[in-house]
């Protein structure tokens, strides 16, 4: 799990997802033929509960999260596919970076968000760790350093229509223009 957060009794939780990596073809390298791949796409699952759909929305970077109900009562979940990082050699080039993921949950009768958080792919100071972690504390302490409970967008928000990718519906992706 990557983090989650709770506001008036709505928990929202996010997961690490599953995504493809498409192979950009092949490059003659060092007298080798290699196939490069394109890992700066990503995806995570966002979970909510305890939350009525008419009233609650969720928000990534201001954009409406596609959630569709589950056997849970008053379960919700979706998926977030995004770019994380920029290689110099990736598929859609043009595409920018979406990091960080700004996560909202707003009351669609105030248009405020009640809370929320922020999910940094690197550390959010910069820092590139020299050396593979030692232990599993030092490994989960560079996960937690990226999710931060905080930072969700204050004030009224304007809430965006929602959209739906017929070939994903139940995915938001943030690579494909509002």
């Amino acid at each position: 799990m990557i983090g989650s957060v709770t506001r008036r009794g709505i928990h929202l939780e996010m997961r690490h997802a599953l995504e493809p990596w498409h192979v950009l073809g092949e490059e003659t390298s060092g007298g080798q033929t290699v196939r490069n791949a394109d890992s700066s796409v990503e995806r995570l699952q966002v979970k909510v509960s305890g939350m009525t759909d008419s009233r609650f929305i969720v928000l990534c970077n201001g954009r409406t999260v596609p959630l569709h109900a589950t056997d849970e009562k008053d379960g919700f979940v979706a998926g977030v596919r995004y770019r994380a990082w920029q290689p110099p050699s990736c598929f859609r080039p043009n595409i920018p970076v979406h990091t960080p993921l700004v996560f909202d949950i707003v009351d669609t009768w105030s248009g405020r968000s009640i809370g929320g958080c922020t999910y940094h792919v690197t550390h959010p100071g910069g820092r590139a760790h020299e050396q593979f972690p030692v232990n599993a504390f030092e490994a989960e302490s560079r996960r937690l350093a990226r999710f931060s409970d905080i930072g969700h967008t204050p004030g009224i928000i304007t809430i965006p229509g929602e959209e739906r990718n017929p070939a994903f519906p139940l995915t938001l992706d943030l690579r494909r223009a509002p």
